[in-house]
């Protein structure tokens, strides 16, 4: 992809918050220090062939060691605020019992140090991180995890929420069900297929639980960070059409019905699914959100399956869209976000106020920084999805926050270093940052917007 950089800056309709994006177990590193346990993508990095190119979460962007640099880069940024995540093994080592004193008080630290720079810290409570002995016993397919994770929810907000009063519950429910459990490309790597439905419902309910314990302790604004697509049928054709419904169904409403109406959509398509909702269940997962929050990388093109696909839907490249790093299943086309949010608030007639809580891209770059990365491709991309939103906003769809994923290059997950989405360049050999031209160009398009 060749572009080049914008000639004017994007503005929106009204103001909104600016903000930037990481997640504990991409970029921290310190895997065995301070008493913190093994999740699950500890597992995972460590089974040979998980990770693209061999590499593991350590110490890559070493934030455990050098949150004070990345406190300066959101303050130098302008963030009103910075979404990171609060790392559960750190927190409470095999997922239950008594609470981690070092483990809180580096999160502690870290929010003192945000509040000082004057940025707000807007933490994630759940970012894939599950501690392995809750996977042991079932992890998400259980119901025992709820209990855990509302305890855990009550240990953090006992001790940081005199400062902290917005909170992000669960973060993308909808990738750990259908990659994490019910196809196997991420962790916990489990192929269920259709009996993955049932992580949706104990995430959710995790999510309901968490919002009314963060209340109790002062929060002001709780939500839930879905990962959302906006979803065409390759063609007109009737089967597409169908093809794309379910689909938009298993990836969208499925994780937006329960929390926005507190009922789950029909789930015919895939099959006689056993939902395990119990008395009292839906009411806990409507707990209105303060807040709904999205996150948004691609849209996704649907085509009717083969006869010998046993799943109601064939994801196709996008057609006639360049495409990010990641391939041509990442397709850029950011008036697919503007029409996501305009359906969402069609679909939804009590939608709470938007937060796009994660939204950028990756691209090929050096593994150092030497002169500098003009990465005008990430500029072009971020600069066409706010503009899209600033189109949504005008067609009527309240948007309170942007974040840019990602403050730092991170750990990709299962694609390791090969992926880099970072407005800052780390050089994961020594973990130096370089802000790239995104970060300039991030800075002063925040600069412009508060003019």
């Amino acid at each position: 992809m060749s572009t080049v950089t914008p000639p004017d800056l994007p503005v929106l309709p009204s103001p909104v918050r600016w903000s930037s994006a990481t997640a504990a177990f991409q970029i921290e590193g310190a895997r065995a220090e301070g008493g913190r346990g093994r999740s699950v993508w500890d597992t995972w990095v460590d089974t040979p062939g998980k990770v693209k190119d061999g590499s593991t979460a350590e110490p890559g962007a070493d934030s455990y060691h050098r949150w004070t640099e990345d406190v300066a880069l959101a303050a130098g940024l302008g963030l009103d605020r910075y979404r990171f995540s609060i790392s559960w093994t750190r927190v409470q080592p095999t997922g239950s019992g008594s609470a981690n004193a070092a483990g809180l008080d580096y999160y502690s630290r870290l929010v003192d140090d945000l509040l000082e720079a004057g940025v707000t810290p807007f933490p994630t409570l759940y970012h894939w991180d599950l501690p392995v002995p809750l996977h042991e016993e079932g992890g998400w397919t259980g119901r025992d995890v709820v209990e855990r994770f509302t305890d855990y929810a009550g240990i953090v907000a006992e001790r940081l929420g005199d400062r902290v009063t917005n909170w992000y519950t669960v973060n993308e429910p909808a990738m750990t069900t259908l990659q994490g459990y019910a196809v196997g490309e991420l962790a916990p790597g489990e192929f269920l297929l259709f009996d993955a439905i049932p992580t949706a419902h104990h995430q959710l309910l995790a999510h309901g639980y968490a919002t009314r314990v963060f209340r109790e302790h002062g929060a002001t604004a709780v939500g839930v960070a879905n990962n959302h697509t906006h979803v065409y049928p390759l063609t007109d054709s009737a089967d597409d059409r169908a093809a794309a419904a379910a689909y938009d169904t298993l990836h969208n409403r499925l994780f937006a019905d329960p929390v926005l109406t507190g009922r789950y959509p029909d789930l015919s398509a895939y099959g006689d699914v056993d939902l395990p909702v119990r008395d009292g269940d839906m009411d806990v997962i409507a707990t209105r959100p303060d807040f709904y929050a999205v996150n948004f990388y691609n849209p996704t093109t649907i085509a009717a399956p083969a006869p010998d696909i046993p799943i109601p839907f064939e994801i196709v490249p996008t057609p006639d869209v360049p495409h990010t790093g990641f391939g041509p299943d990442w397709g850029i086309k950011p008036d697919a976000l503007r029409d996501l949010l305009i359906d969402l608030a069609d679909r939804y007639p009590n939608l709470p106020p938007v937060v796009i809580s994660e939204n950028g891209a990756s691209f090929p770059e050096p593994d150092t920084a030497d002169g500098g990365i003009d990465d005008v491709d990430r500029i072009a991309y971020i600069d066409g999805h706010i503009r899209a939103v600033g189109e949504a906003m005008s067609a009527g769809v309240r948007v309170d926050e942007y974040t840019v994923w990602s403050l730092v290059d991170n750990f990709e997950w299962a694609d390791g270093y090969t992926q880099r989405f970072g407005l800052t360049h780390i050089d994961f050999e020594t973990a130096k940052r370089t802000p790239k031209a995104s970060y300039d160009w991030y800075r002063r398009v925040i600069a412009e917007n508060r003019k």
